[in-house]
């Protein structure tokens, strides 16, 4: 099978086939190699599911199994083994290996960030800026003295 590219090649699916669940009994389900193959390239790109290749068959199967095993645990399962074995082989320096979240940047219109100069003003809600006094239907008590 030739491989293309965002797809896994021979060596990485006989990595992850064994890791993937079994199939049910019942009518078969689309092969799981090719189902893996469209979610990494729809995952890759960051194209819409409806965008998917005609190549992968129906987008809703791949989405369907992407769901499915997402509720599942299946990747997160995945995930760990694949890490547990590279981490066996010494394939991980994990002193080196993480993810730290202090570097991940945010959006420009995330909270706070400044505007640009000559940049429009921001539109707020009328609510915001529009303050009443409070009302209240109950007048204000005297407190008993000595």
């Amino acid at each position: 099978m030739a491989t293309r590219r965002h797809e896994l090649s021979d060596a990485a699916w006989a990595r992850l086939a064994p890791l993937l669940p079994a199939a049910k009994p019942g009518p078969a389900r689309k092969d799981d190699r090719l189902v893996l193959n469209a979610i990494l390239w729809k995952l890759r790109t960051g194209a819409p599911w409806r965008d998917l290749p005609e190549r992968y068959g129906p987008w809703q199967s791949a989405y369907t199994r992407f769901r499915r095993w997402a509720a599942a645990g299946v990747w997160d399962r995945v995930f760990a083994a694949v890490q547990r074995q590279a981490d066996a082989a010494g394939g991980i320096d994990w002193a080196l290996h993480f993810v730290d979240g202090t570097v991940v940047r945010a959006h420009q219109h995330a909270a706070g960030a400044p505007r640009k100069r000559g940049g429009r003003p921001s539109r707020r809600s009328g609510a915001a800026g529009a303050v009443s006094r409070p009302r209240s239907t109950s007048a204000p008590r005297a407190t008993a003295s000595r």
